[in-house]
């Protein structure tokens, strides 16, 4: 079976120590980033090696959102913002939300066509102007319009063989700090939270969202420990309240924000303990750290999650290139639509 570690790795090709990290029981996936790839057929040829080295082949994913979040650019359509696609929504709701399918459709198609699985979006925090981290990630500032948004997200990246998965529970909007370089803390009570940013994860929880990942923050009115190692976050209010039934993984435990739980190992442990099905080591030496010894196992409902987040059947390049709906989401999401809101190119 599939172990509870998406591990990261160093370069554009295997080395014969990677390929026995991969090997290992511990490790479910890998996890890409912008030093893994240099053009589409590198990124297929290295995709297509790591599948191949486990049965059931190890989960391939990335965080490709479009605007700043994009890994992989040459040869890569170059996504506008996400928050765009709010801002669409809001002069045409309609039109916003077929858009935001095409932008998804876009995105997890070229991705598929060169063998990645899944990527970790969408954003279902707010972007209440407050988030250093979040800002135009944000698909809007409210959240029912979020909700419906991420709805439309998630029925593109479906339609393109992708599973989606949602970030960052229970949303890391409403805090200045970068989980990535501090421990953020949300003040807030938890019914505070409940009236707003809960409500896009409470909604798509309920309609077959496949993943959904947990923040680096700190929630104290519910727990003095950082969502993706609480208990009641996950546990309690996710899995029972929710009544969330895809796979749960944690932000990178490299992050600052994931500091509090102690040495790499111990911020493994809580993660699994807290309900995670997986733990992310984006970090190369972090991964081989974690993985050296380890005996870890998953439950097997929590490896028959992992394995649902696989990518399904999609075209190859050439054949996706050649389409009729590639040429027109191309269009629509580079040069936008008359009358709306133009894209918005990365700063």
């Amino acid at each position: 079976m599939l172990g509870p570690l998406l591990v990261g790795i160093s370069g554009s090709t295997l080395d014969s120590a990677e390929r026995e990290l991969l090997r290992s029981p511990a490790v479910g996936g890998v996890v890409l980033f912008t030093r893994n790839y240099n053009n589409p057929a590198q990124l297929t040829e290295l995709t297509g090696e790591i599948h191949a080295l486990r049965e059931p082949p190890l989960v391939i994913a990335v965080d490709h959102e479009g605007g700043n979040v994009q890994r992989f650019r040459p040869g890569f359509t170059e996504l506008p913002h996400p928050r765009w696609l709010g801002r669409v929504y809001d002069v045409d709701p309609g039109t916003g939300l077929d858009l935001a399918q095409t932008f998804a459709w876009l995105l997890a198609a070229e991705l598929r066509a060169c063998g990645v699985d899944l990527s970790f979006a969408p954003v279902l925090d707010i972007d209440a102007g407050i988030s250093r981290v979040i800002g135009n990630r944000g698909l809007h500032s409210d959240p029912s319009a979020i909700a419906r948004l991420g709805h439309a997200w998630v029925r593109g990246m479906r339609r393109a063989g992708m599973a989606a998965v949602g970030k960052h529970f229970p949303g890391h909007g409403s805090v200045e700090a970068d989980s990535h370089v501090a421990i953020p803390c949300d003040t807030r009570s938890l019914a505070e939270i409940a009236r707003a940013d809960l409500i896009p994860f409470q909604r798509l929880a309920g309609s077959g969202l496949p993943g959904m990942m947990a923040a680096h923050v700190v929630y104290p009115d519910v727990d003095d420990r950082p969502a993706g190692f609480s208990p009641r976050w996950i546990g309690d209010i996710l899995r029972r309240r929710l009544r969330y039934q895809g796979a749960v993984l944690s932000d990178d435990l490299g992050m600052v924000g994931a500091a509090t739980a102690g040495s790499l190992k111990d911020r493994v442990a809580a993660a699994l303990a807290a309900d995670c099905d997986a733990a992310l080591i984006c970090d190369p030496d972090q991964a081989q750290e974690a993985v050296a010894g380890s005996s870890l196992t998953m439950h097997p409902t929590a490896a028959l999650r992992l394995a649902r987040l696989h990518g399904g059947p999609a075209p190859g390049r050439e054949q996706l290139h050649a389409s009729d709906a590639y040429q027109v989401a191309l269009d629509q999401i580079t040069t936008g639509i008359p009358g709306l809101p133009p894209p918005e190119p990365r700063s």
